[in-house]
């Protein structure tokens, strides 16, 4: 996994838009967003002792398989604009790249743009209340598991939330004084 500060640029959405000098981003500064990483055998994910555990602690009881690329998500163009629109949501969003690769756009603190690029073998979590959005990268294919607690929910609220209950939360768990981050295990 690597994270950069995004250059904002109307260019192809999906180049990777450093910017000059490069701004790379530490796991450290990720978890102070509330942004947790692990990386595992996406080889052996059926199997894998480590997601288990994961799976386990944080209470995730739902998968599922999501495979972006023309020609396997219907309606490809229309799912990748949506995607791209910046929102939140309203519980944790968990991926699990099994193949391929693609990015997640993070706000930080001062409202700037955290490019995540998440390859084969990188596992995020977002957490609610968190402005991102998604996109492929240039390979233009990612086969990614979604997590879930309970039944899957994915309704995105598209920005502006300022008010939404879920956003107060985030903001005051990690930019009031004396929040602390989580982290990854």
């Amino acid at each position: 996994m690597e994270a950069w500060y995004m250059n904002e640029t109307d260019e192809d959405q999906r180049l990777p838009h450093h910017c000059e000098p490069r701004q790379d981003i530490s796991l450290e500064k990720l978890s102070d967003l509330g942004v947790l990483y692990w990386h595992l055998d996406a080889d052996k994910y059926e199997t894998d002792p480590d997601l288990q555990q994961i799976r386990e602690n944080r209470g995730y009881t739902y998968t599922d398989m999501i495979t972006c690329s023309p020609d396997k998500l219907p309606n490809y163009e229309d799912k990748l604009k949506s995607f791209f629109e910046e929102h939140i949501h309203t519980d944790e969003e968990i991926r699990f790249c099994l193949e391929g690769s693609g990015y997640f756009d993070v706000r930080d603190g001062d409202d700037k743009w955290i490019r995540v690029w998440l390859k084969k073998g990188d596992m995020i979590v977002l957490p609610a209340g968190i402005y991102h959005r998604f996109t492929l990268d240039t390979s233009n294919y990612i086969k990614a598991m979604r997590l879930f607690v309970g039944e899957p929910v994915w309704t995105p609220y598209n920005r502006p939330q300022d008010d939404n209950p879920i956003r107060k939360e985030y903001i005051d768990n990690f930019f009031k004084e004396g929040s602390s981050s989580v982290e990854a295990h």
